[in-house]
Order: structure tokens, then C-alpha cells, then sequence
């Protein structure tokens, strides 16, 4: 029996479908209460007083919370410098302080959700205005205004690379190409906004259930603001509307069992449920990171890369959320998936007013992959050479040197990936070498009508990196008595929509060949699973798969043993990583990556400055497909995903004030916008320790569509397009139809 490998249908699509699954928001508990948030609505500011008497004579308000009644008033993934509700009477330093639109500064719960909006606008707020920093450079700036004074600068971190002789390689080089690249905010734009209810269970437990992507994490977070010990605090997941990274960091888990917790306190044992608006969530939770990027590259005439030196500028906005870690990973990969023997890197993130920046898919690679292949679409342009035949002399192969000095991880398949891709979009492998397909870039009926091509390719790390403990928990309990007649398989990990715990179900019956009827999943509850890590870095199937398995043969072995029931219990860890070297960032970086290439198809409107993309292609190596319908669907989202992302999202910050705060104004694709035909190229190139050779892959077709499209933009039109989104004006004012000025 084998079950990897085929497209089982979801565990989740028939209550999917039918409506029966749960999201948060769909939970209702008996007796329930509303909350609404008072959101600080300026980018920087000390709050002087709070006045929230007017709100709590409002017939039906419950409660109404601010600063002083949070115990331990700060959180945070990696640093704690964020506070629950900004304000008076806490005891961390500055939590008086706003730092972004979307701070929270007040908690109404009421008999209704109308009371309490209700209650909320009538909480008055003095401030004392702040000086506002919207913009990296200038936050780095040695007068800058500090946004938290405590830390004594604007740089929330950097790193830096130095392998080899970079001016001495530069000297010796034939052509060199330099220039800078800026990428923008995005907005996950998840389905189902931030909701969720926070209760007392009936073991005295403060118990949320919310939608996030580590429950564990989350349980950490709210115990250490709550002052409370770990194990009376639960979190669970019900079904989870989307993510993208956008669940990693706190949004409504916290102040839910803020809530529940204070309101037992006051013997009102009542449900707090809350679901925020669209607007809400645009400026309640983080995006992904803009970044500008510098860049100079040099190569020799035959096409061997030799130096590369880059300068990453970072935006964290308000806060730090994933932001060293999501630097540390543009800091990798800003140098491609290519072997280049002379490397340095400056990377920075740093604090503005701006709404806070962390974890969305790719997580730093999109950013640094964008300028690192457009810089080798260039070389090739300069050198007169074919794209993938320059990147096929440079690609990384077994036993390549990465630019943090070390080797590789074993599984290395870019060159596999890069070839399917090549040859699906109509390049020729000849005896000289790789030779592009010819496109006749003017339309002669429609001659506004332009067309191009573009190729490029990346790698992304598997699983944390840098250092970052890295484990996995599962339990496996086999039940019957002559035999296994049912499964449960215990497992905190997330499924975010991605199909994660079909994966599961599949590991563990291939495993203990068991048909999959015979597999029940717990999942997501602190209460009854351990730690799994979080649903992000591409890694759940990666670390699941490797968990569930192990788990499952030491129950099997325990059922060979006469145990009835028998359980397993394991933890997978992989191999260690190492931290950057703080001189030369010599570094074990990741345990494994995975690799993919992509090519697009476009057409360009030069009257209206309208990109269509007809063709996506993407060959990624995904190294086992457990479940190949799941495969080609993470392909299909993520690069449509990066589609909306190059072209079209274009998410716009005034004076750290958002102004597309809804999805009227902040346009995302439709149905209409996927190109006509999507070709998903399913590499299954077995990772060396991946659980039967799978690897991770949520992530991989996100990582090169947005160059692909910049280089078939140049082809089409012959710019080159160093910024994007590529919105109609700044087509046209690439394209010299329209004067310079700010699309705000």
C-alpha cells in the first residue's frame, strides 16, 4: 500500500464545503461578551491621559481595560518591545508611547458588538505628537528621532557577509553591473480577518481559540503577559482561514485572554469573543517588508560570476516581529543560487513609524531573489549571453561553497528545476550553449501591444535558520486489540489552508500501512499535543513528516509488542545550524533548501501601461509529492499570489498613515487577473533527509515570479523596471508618457 504520493482527497474539504468546519469567527459560546479595540490611529505619539468613564456608563459595557491591567506588558517572537495596550500605569519603559497607527490603547467588552464600538468612540485620548519617521534612511540617520529610546538607535539589527577580496575581483572584471532595486509592502489578505473567543475552561485554564500558526508560540506569549504559568494557559486552533505569515505575530490572542482572565477575576465567568473588520486587520497586523537594495556585480567575459557586493535597507516599521530573522534570510539569498567566490554584504533593519513588517511568504527571499536576478539578467544582457546559460555556469552544485563560507547542504537540484523550466518555456539546449526562444515583441495589428519573456530562478531555505532551535513533537497511539483498527495521530501543527494535516494522515499511514480511514488527527491544542514549531520557513511537512513517522515506528514497535494501545512518542530534530559570524557572517546557515525556476509570458500595453501575464511557468523541486492535487495547488496560489505582488498591490503609507486600508483600495487578483495558462512542473529530486525525500515547498513559487516578469517587461518594452509594483503610471513614466511625480 502506498499512499505518498497520491492526491487523496483533504481531510478538511468535505466540512470545508458543506459549511460544517468552524473558523474563529464562527465560534459562539454560551452567555458570550464583545470586544472592541481602541486603536491609536496616529503613527507616533505619548499618551498624556485616558478618559474611559464615558464608555463605562454605557448601558451593556462589561469591562473596559488599558495598560495598567496588563501584569507583564510586552511581547514579541523574538524581542520583547512591544506593549499589549500602549498607555498609563504600566511598568515596562515607554509604553506611554504609540509608535504606529495600529497600536492598541484600550479594551471595551460589552453585551454586544454595538456597544462596544459604541463605547470605544466615546474613550477620549489625549496626546502629545511625536516627530513621525516613515522612511528607513532617514530613521538610520545619527539625529534621528529614536522611536524606542531604550535600545539607543533606529537599527534593529545587521549583519554582514565577507568571503574572498571583493575590490581586488572587481578590478580584475570584465563587466560590472550596478544599480538599485525597491520592493514593496504587501498585505496578506488573508479570507477570514483576526477572530477569535478567550474563556476560563473547566480545568481554570485562560483558553483562547484563535487562528495562528504556532500554537505553542502563542500560549508562550500570552503566559509571559499574563504573568501566569504555561500550563494554565491553552490555545487552540480551529479550522484557520489563510495565513502567508500573517498569523505568526500576536493580534487578538493576547487581549482575548487578557479579558476572559481579568473578567474571572471579577467573578464574571463569561466567553469574550471578537472579530475585527477588513480595515482592522489591514492596520492591526504586520505586512511584508519593503527594501532597498544595492547592488554591483562583476563577471568575466566568459560568464563566471566573481564579485558581488549588495546593501539591504530593511523597513521593520514600528516594531521587531521576524524582522532579524526575515534579514537574515535576504542576507543569504541576495546573492542568487549561485557560487560566487568574492561576497559582501551590509544589511540593516531598522525602526520607522510604519506599520510593523515580519514573516509573509518567502520571508526575505522574494526581496533579495528580485534584485539578485535581475542583476544576472543584466550581466547576461551585458555580456551578450543567453540568461540561463549564464546562471548555468554559475548555478550551486553538490559541494558549492555558499557565501557564508560554507558547503551547501547534500540534495542540490537547481540545475534540474532551471532546466525544466528553460525547456517548458522554449529554450534550446545546442551544442554552444542555452539559447532563448524567439518572440515577436511587436504585435503588428495592435503595435501598442508589446510581448516578452523573462526567466529566473532561487532557492529558500527549509526550516529555521541561523541557529534557531529547531524540533518537532508527535504522538502516534494505535488502538484495537488483534489489529490496528484506528490511528490517532497527535500533532500541533497548523494548517493554515495548505493541506497540512491531509500530509499528516498520508506520513502516518504510509507508515503503519493502514488505509487513511483508519487515521484520526488531534491537532492544533496545547492541551493534547506538544510543540511542533510554527506553519512557516516551508518546513511542516519537512518537520511533521519526519516526526510522525519516527513516532509511528516506535508505536508499531511497541504493537509488535504486545502493547494495547501502543503508543509513540518523538521529537525529530535536524541538523544543527550556526549563526552568522558577527565580521564575516561565516555561517552553517540551513539544514536544506528547496529550489525553483520560473519563467513568464507578458504582454505590455504601451498606451495604458496595462501588464498582462499570459504564461507562468514554475518547475520546483519539491523532492517527494506526498499529495501531488496539493502540490500544484500551493504552486498555482503562490504565484499568483507573487503576481499580485509584482504588478498590481500596491499598498501606499503617508507619513506612516496608511491610505489603502481596504481591499477597494488595496487591489488584489481575481479570477481575472491569473494568467491563461499556468505550468506547474513538479521536480521530485528526494532530499537526503527529508521524511521519505520530500522537502519543504510552500514558499518556492513565490520566490522568482517577480523578476521573471521584470525581465519579460524589459524584453517587451526595453526598460528595465528596478521598482515595483508595476502599476499602469509607473509603466508609463518608465516608458517617458507620463511626468514624475508620487502615485499617494
Amino acid at each position: 500500500m502506498t499512499i505518498l504520493g497520491q492526491s487523496v482527497q483533504r481531510v478538511d474539504a468535505v466540512g470545508k464545503v458543506t459549511g460544517k468546519t468552524l473558523y474563529p469567527g464562527d465560534l459562539n459560546f454560551p452567555d458570550q461578551l464583545y470586544m472592541k479595540v481602541y486603536f491609536a490611529k496616529r503613527p507616533h505619539a505619548r499618551i498624556v491621559s485616558i478618559d474611559t468613564s464615558a464608555a463605562e456608563k454605557v448601558p451593556g459595557v462589561v469591562a473596559v481595560f488599558t495598560a495598567k491591567d496588563v501584569p507583564v506588558n510586552e511581547y514579541g517572537l523574538g524581542i520583547y518591545d512591544q506593549p499589549v495596550l500602549c498607555g498609563l500605569g504600566s511598568s515596562k519603559p515607554y509604553a506611554d508611547r504609540v509608535r504606529f497607527i495600529g497600536d492598541q490603547v484600550a479594551l471595551v467588552i460589552a453585551e454586544s458588538e454595538e456597544i462596544a464600538a459604541y463605547a470605544r468612540d466615546l474613550i477620549h485620548v489625549v496626546y502629545e505628537d511625536l516627530p513621525v519617521v516613515d522612511n528607513p534612511l532617514d530613521a538610520m540617520r545619527e539625529d534621528a528621532v529614536l522611536l524606542h529610546p531604550d535600545r539607543g538607535s533606529n537599527v534593529l539589527t545587521r549583519y554582514r557577509i565577507r568571503k574572498g577580496d571583493v575590490e581586488k575581483a572587481f578590478a580584475n572584471a570584465d563587466v560590472i553591473v550596478e544599480d538599485e532595486y525597491v520592493t514593496p509592502v504587501q498585505e496578506h489578505a488573508f479570507l477570514q480577518p483576526e477572530a477569535g473567543v478567550g474563556l476560563i475552561d473547566e480545568e481554570g485554564r485562560v483558553t483562547v481559540y484563535v487562528a495562528g500558526q504556532w500554537a505553542h508560540k502563542d500560549q508562550e506569549q500570552i503566559a509571559h503577559a499574563l504573568g501566569l504559568p504555561l500550563e494554565q494557559v491553552r490555545v487552540v486552533y480551529p479550522a484557520i482561514g489563510g495565513a502567508f505569515g500573517g498569523r505568526e505575530d500576536m493580534s487578538v490572542q493576547i487581549i482575548l485572554a487578557l479579558a476572559a482572565w481579568r473578567l474571572y477575576q471579577r467573578g464574571i465567568h463569561r466567553p469574550v469573543k471578537i472579530v475585527w473588520s477588513r480595515e482592522e486587520s489591514i492596520i492591526g497586523h504586520h505586512k511584508r517588508h519593503p527594501y532597498r537594495i544595492r547592488a554591483r556585480w562583476g563577471a568575466t567575459r566568459e560568464g563566471k560570476l566573481v564579485a558581488a557586493e549588495m546593501e539591504l535597507i530593511a523597513d521593520s516599521g514600528a516594531y521587531a516581529y521576524t524582522s532579524p530573522k526575515v534579514l537574515g534570510n535576504a542576507t543569504l539569498m541576495c546573492t542568487g543560487p549561485y557560487e560566487i567566490p568574492n561576497v559582501k554584504v551590509d544589511s540593516y533593519a531598522v525602526y520607522t513609524n510604519n506599520i510593523p513588517n515580519g514573516a509573509f511568504r518567502g520571508f526575505g527571499g522574494p526581496q533579495a531573489t528580485f534584485a539578485a536576478e535581475m542583476q544576472m539578467n543584466k550581466l547576461a544582457e551585458k555580456l551578450g549571453m543567453d540568461p540561463v546559460e549564464l546562471r548555468m555556469r554559475n548555478i550551486l552544485r553538490e559541494g558549492s561553497i555558499l557565501s557564508v563560507g560554507t558547503p551547501v547542504p547534500k540534495g542540490v537540484s537547481i540545475e534540474e528545476v532551471l532546466t525544466g523550466c528553460a525547456l517548458k518555456a522554449g529554450w534550446q539546449k545546442t551544442d554552444t550553449g542555452w539559447r532563448a526562444p524567439e518572440i515577436q515583441t511587436v504585435d503588428a495589428q495592435f503595435p501598442h501591444i508589446r510581448r516578452g519573456i523573462g526567466i529566473a530562478c532561487a532557492f529558500k531555505n527549509v526550516g529555521f535558520s541561523f541557529g534557531a532551535p529547531e524540533q518537532c513533537w508527535a504522538t502516534v497511539e494505535l488502538i484495537g486489540k488483534a489489529e490496528i483498527e484506528k490511528v490517532r495521530v497527535y500533532h500541533a501543527g497548523a494548517d493554515c489552508g495548505q493541506g497540512a494535516h491531509t500530509v499528516f494522515a498520508q506520513f502516518a499511514a504510509e507508515t503503519l500501512g493502514v488505509p487513511l480511514e483508519k487515521i484520526e488527527l488531534i491537532v492544533s491544542d496545547t492541551a493534547t499535543t506538544l510543540n511542533s514549531g510554527s506553519a512557516s520557513a516551508s518546513r511542516m511537512t519537512f518537520m511533521a513528516g519526519n516526526a510522525i513517522k519516527g513516532a509511528a515506528e516506535i508505536a508499531l514497535e511497541n504493537w509488535k509488542n504486545e502493547e494495547r494501545p501502543a503508543k509513540g512518542t518523538y521529537q525529530y530534530r535536524p541538523p544543527r545550524t550556526t549563526p552568522y559570524d558577527p565580521e564575516t557572517g561565516k555561517s552553517e546557515p540551513n539544514f536544506a533548501y528547496g529550489y525553483v525556476a520560473e519563467a513568464a509570458e507578458v504582454e505590455v500595453d504601451t498606451e495604458t501601461g496595462q501588464i498582462e501575464v499570459k504564461r507562468l511557468i514554475c518547475a520546483d523541486d519539491v523532492g517527494k509529492a506526498v499529495n501531488p492535487q496539493q502540490v500544484v495547488g500551493q504552486i498555482e496560489g503562490a504565484v499568483v499570489q507573487a503576481l499580485g505582488y509584482t504588478i498590481m498591490e500596491n499598498f501606499v503609507q503617508k507619513n506612516a498613515v496608511p491610505l489603502t486600508t481596504t481591499l477597494s483600495t488595496y487591489l488584489i487578483p481575481t479570477i481575472l487577473d491569473v494568467p491563461e495558462k499556468i505550468d506547474s512542473i513538479v521536480v521530485e529530486h528526494p532530499d537526503p533527509i527529508g521524511p521519505y525525500g520530500a522537502r519543504g515547498m510552500g514558499e518556492m513559487p513565490y520566490m522568482a515570479v517577480a523578476p521573471a516578469i521584470c525581465s519579460a517587461v524589459k524584453m517587451a518594452t526595453g526598460v528595465w523596471m528596478d521598482e515595483f509594483p508595476l502599476t499602469p503610471e509607473r509603466v508609463l513614466r518608465a516608458l517617458g508618457e507620463l511626468e514624475e511625480e508620487s502615485e499617494a
